[in-house]
Order: structure tokens, then C-alpha cells, then sequence
């Protein structure tokens, strides 16, 4: 719109100088007609008077003049006219500042692309079983240790106060497990001694009655004498039945009762073992051969229960965790073969692992690594990740426009007149890549397209190339 305004002033510019100009000619030609001289008989020899016999005569070529004059007009008034009417010119790329691609049919692979660090398959997190303070620290981050290198020293009053509480109490009911073992032993030899007495009396009683039957026959005691012998015979095998039950009844839960106070001896000594094991552990060790890792610890500081205090990553495996983002990460799956490029080596690769939430608009990916590890590989190294999704035959693709999503439709510059110019053209797009993207419809094999970022010339449909 501004290049139409500019052009309608310059034509009505135009069009004012031409007026300008044949009002100047009017005007001149009016001039020299009104003062042309004319000549008779009665002139004098100065020239100076005029006869009123002369009769004035018309200016010569004046009407050729005008005639051009008036030809240049018309044909100023339609330059000007045609010049309005004119299209903005295209405006001009330059070649060099633009990425081109060519379309291609064939196979595609796509893939996608996420950025990550190595970290070791097997890492042992060390943590402080207690609360403590630091008295000591052994080791550095970095350095080698074995299982049983002492890596912090803690110390804690409560935890070895602790530790001689639960060997107290320990203590205690051994002792009562002695005591009550030396009770019920006692008990049983009694309780036999009762049952030899009740047998000694009631055999006693028995024989008794037995002599007191014959002499009644012969009648030298009374039949109630016999009886009575009787009756004391019968009431001394009973008190022995009750005397034998209460030994096997002793018998039967001696047992039991040492059983649960051996029980509570045990539990007392198992707390007596976890505290002596806490207290240990203020001793606190790699528990795993490895490279040393976050032990970041000051002479002094406090850490509460269950922090972690360092880990150890164990020599061998590493694995990749890539980020990938959310958008792209949809058709990740277990299984597929990915590269991991540790910007001096490629390591083969496949994914093992989808983490099914997003963080931070992208998702782990954890991908073991294949074959051996090359040379200067190790854990927190960064690296970049190309995980294979699937191949695409015998499609239309080209390299993936700077502002073109997956199926969607976008508007490109297409070359044309052997690479000097460009049109816009609408392509449909298909599944993409990362650096390819499949072409539905809109271009054919082997069209030139402008792969740049062209948003700038959303107002126009064809550019130049220079």
C-alpha cells in the first residue's frame, strides 16, 4: 500500500509539471504574438513608427510547437498512468544467507534427539543409619575405596547411652532365664517327692485293709475297723493320682515357660545387637568397591538420620538418561536402537527404560549402552542421544523447514527459473525426523525448496535470488 502511494503521488507530480509547462508555453506564445513588429511603406529609416496600413502577421512554427508540447504531455500523463498501475517489484534474497533442500523419495528414518549424561548402572548410596556429627572424613570425591573403607566418622552420646540400656536389659532376663530354670527344677524334684510319699502311704494303707479282711473273718477286729482301713486305702490312691497329675502337668509346662523366657531373652539380645550395629555404623563405610562420588562433608556438621552422605558408582556398565522432548517422546518404545554421542566416540545403544512422567516438558529415557566402553567414557559426562523410531519407504521427504511442524500444513518458497526466484507454495506435512520431515503433498521429486526461516516475507509470494 505504500509503494501504490507513492507511486500515485509521483504521477499526480507528474501531471502538475506538465500543466507547469504548457501554461508557460500559452503564455510565451502570447507574448511574441503581441509584440511582433510590422513593416510598410512609411517606415521610417529608425524604425521607430508604424503605419496603420500594416496589417500584423501570425507567428511562424508556433502550432508545430504546440503540437509537440502536447504529444510530450500525453505521453508523460500515460507513463505516469502505467507506472501506478505497475506490481511492487519482488524483493531480493541473497543465496548465501538461506539453507536450501532438495525433495527426495526413498527410505526416511526417523528419529528424535535429547541431551543427557552417563551415570553408572550399578550405584551404592551411602547414608547415615543414625544422626551424628562429622568427627572425621577419610576419603575425597574421586578416589578409589574398597567395601570395607571407612569413609565418615560420626559420633552421638544418645546411640552408645543406647547400646548399654539394651545390654542391661539383655542382662536382666538371662538372669531371670537362669532363675526361672533353677525354680522349676525345684519344683519338679518336689513335686516327685509327693508322689513317692502319697504311694509309700497309700501301699502302706493298702496292705493295711488287706489284714484287716482276714482278721475280720476270724473275727479278731470289727467289720468297721475293716472298713475305715479300707476307706483310708481308697483316699490315699486318689491323693497319689492327684500327686502324679500335678508332676506331669509341672512336666508339660516346664517347657513352655523356659520357651518364652528364652524368647524374650532373644529379642532383647537381637535389640542389643541393633544398637551395637548403629552404634557401628557411626563408622560409616563404602559398602561396595567403586569411585567415590558426592561426598561433600565438613569437620563439624550434623546430618540426620537417612541422609545420604556420598555415593559409589561401581566400575563396569554405564548407561545414558536422555531427555526427550514430551512432543517427541510419544513413540519412544522399549527396544528401539538408539546412538549416543559422546562428542568424541558414537556408543550403540538401546532403550530400556520410558519414564511415564513428564518433567520440565521432556521425558527420561535410560538407554544401555552396547559393546565396550570407549576411551575417556565416564559417569556425569554429557552427551546427545538419537533414538531410532522406524523407517519410512518409498515416501517423499526433505529436510525439516525452520518453522515446519509435523502434520501440518505450512507455506514455502519453492526455486524457480533455474534457482533465480521463488514462490510461495502450500505443503502438506507428514510424520517427521529430526532433520527430516515426510512431504504429503505440494512439491514433487527434486523441487528446491527454502528451508530458512522466512516469516519476514509473509507478505509477499516471490522473491528474488541473488
Amino acid at each position: 500500500m505504500a509503494m501504490d502511494r507513492a507511486r500515485s503521488s509521483s504521477g499526480d507530480q507528474i501531471d502538475r509539471d506538465v500543466g507547469q509547462r504548457l501554461s508557460i508555453n500559452r503564455k510565451r506564445t502570447r507574448r511574441e504574438s503581441s509584440v511582433a513588429p510590422l513593416h510598410g511603406d512609411g517606415e521610417s529609416s529608425g524604425g521607430s513608427r508604424v503605419s496603420g496600413m500594416d496589417i500584423r502577421r501570425a507567428p511562424k512554427g508556433n502550432r508545430k510547437r504546440n503540437l509537440a508540447i502536447g504529444a510530450g504531455a500525453a505521453a508523460l500523463l500515460a507513463a505516469a498512468f502505467l507506472y501506478s498501475r505497475l506490481e511492487p517489484a519482488a524483493p531480493t534474497v541473497d543465496r548465501n544467507v538461506v539453507v536450501l533442500g532438495t525433495v527426495e523419495r526413498g527410505e526416511m528414518i526417523r528419529e528424535v534427539r535429547g541431551s543427557g549424561t552417563l551415570v553408572p548402572e550399578h550405584v551404592q548410596f551411602v547414608a547415615a543409619v543414625t544422626a551424628g556429627r562429622v568427627e572425621s572424613v577419610h576419603f575425597e570425591p574421586g578416589q578409589e575405596v574398597t567395601a570395607s573403607d571407612i569413609l565418615v566418622v560420626l559420633s552421638n552420646p544418645d546411640v552408645e547411652l543406647q547400646v548399654l540400656e539394651a545390654e542391661q536389659q539383655w542382662t536382666a532376663a538371662r538372669a531371670t532365664l537362669v532363675s526361672l530354670r533353677e525354680s522349676l527344677g525345684s519344683g519338679v524334684l518336689n513335686q516327685e517327692a509327693a508322689v513317692a510319699d502319697a504311694r509309700a502311704r497309700y501301699l502302706e494303707a493298702r496292705r493295711e485293709a488287706e489284714a484287716y479282711g482276714e482278721m475280720v473273718d476270724n473275727e479278731w477286729v470289727s467289720q468297721n475297723e475293716h472298713q475305715n482301713a479300707r476307706d483310708l486305702a481308697d483316699a490315699l490312691e486318689e491323693r497319689l493320682r492327684t500327686e502324679e497329675a500335678r508332676l506331669l502337668l509341672l512336666n508339660e509346662t516346664i517347657d513352655e515357660r523356659l520357651a518364652v523366657q528364652r524368647d524374650q531373652v532373644s529379642r532383647l539380645s537381637d535389640i542389643h545387637r541393633y544398637y551395637e550395629e548403629r552404634a557401628a555404623n557411626m563408622e560409616v563405610r563404602a559398602g561396595a568397591d567403586g569411585v567415590l562420588q558426592d561426598l561433600d562433608l565438613e569437620v563439624g556438621q550434623w546430618v540426620q538420620s537417612g541422609t545420604t552422605l556420598a555415593r559409589v558408582a561401581q566400575p563396569g556398565r554405564l548407561k545414558a538418561e536422555l531427555r526427550i522432548p514430551q512432543t517427541q517422546a510419544r513413540d519412544v518404545q522399549v527396544g528401539q536402537s538408539a546412538r549416543v554421542d559422546t562428542r568424541r566416540d558414537t556408543i550403540p545403544g538401546r532403550v530400556r527404560r520410558v519414564d511415564p512422567n513428564v518433567q520440565g516438558g521432556s521425558v527420561l529415557v535410560e538407554v544401555s549402552l552396547e559393546g565396550e566402553m570407549p576411551a575417556g567414557t565416564r559417569p556425569d559426562l554429557n552427551v546427545d542421544g538419537m533414538i531410532e523410531l522406524d523407517r519410512l519407504s518409498d515416501v517423499l521427504y526433505a529436510g525439516r523447514p525452520a518453522y515446519g511442524q509435523s502434520e501440518s500444513t505450512v507455506s514455502l518458497f519453492r526455486l524457480i527459473e533455474d534457482g533465480n526466484a521463488a514462490e510461495r507454495v502450500p505443503v502438506r506435512l507428514g510424520r517427521s525426523s529430526v532433520n527430516q520431515i515426510e512431504v504429503e503433498s505440494g512439491l514433487r521429486e527434486g523441487d528446491v525448496i527454502i528451508l530458512s526461516d522466512m516469516s519476514r516475507y509473509d507478505d509477499v509470494d516471490r522473491v528474488r535470488i541473488r
